[in-house]
């Protein structure tokens, strides 16, 4: 990370909302940090399976590490055991990272969309909030932000759908949705 990134401080933002591009946003500042020399880590809750973005992440290594924390499957209903295991060993290497010192930007993504399903307390968020040292910027991404988060945030973008082609029946596009 060069100097001036350490000396920078770091903010929390947070990208909810029902419309298109939380994750999108968080992996364009991924990119754009890394650019700068900052060193990245993306946690990612409930995705499981791997996505197109994963193989140009994967160049950027080292400067980008991308640690998955899905099992893969939609829940639908009450979080399984499993799902809340997974979940848990996201927040823990999310702490990590955070503390680490060698990172410059975390991201938590999909992170409010765990906590509202229950995967774990909205509180345990707002922990790591709490935790984050000054020269590190924390995202949060995910739909249906619990009101706590927005109000702890420095930065909140919330998507707002206008209009989607998926509602005409245009299933994920290998490339543009996945």
């Amino acid at each position: 990370m060069p100097l001036g990134a350490r000396r920078m401080k770091g903010y929390i933002q947070l990208y909810t909302g029902d419309g298109k591009g939380k994750t999108t946003a968080a992996l364009g500042l991924a990119l754009r940090a890394a650019g700068a020399g900052m060193r990245v880590f993306i946690v990612q809750f409930i995705k499981g399976r791997g996505y197109s973005e994963d193989r140009a992440l994967a160049r950027l290594r080292p400067a980008v590490t991308v640690r998955r924390f899905g099992r893969g499957c939609f829940i639908r209903r009450a979080p399984s055991p499993a799902d809340v295991a997974a979940a848990r060993k996201g927040l823990k290497a999310a702490e990590a990272a955070l503390l680490s010192g060698k990172y410059g930007l975390v991201i938590l993504d999909e992170a409010a969309v765990a906590a509202r399903l229950g995967l774990f307390p909205v509180s345990d968020l707002l922990r790591l909030a709490d935790l984050k040292p000054r020269a590190v910027e924390l995202v949060i991404t995910g739909r249906g932000a619990h009101p706590s988060l927005k109000r702890r945030a420095d930065l909140v973008t919330e998507m707002r759908e206008v209009k989607h082609y998926f509602r005409r029946g245009v299933k994920a596009r290998r490339g543009i949705e996945c």
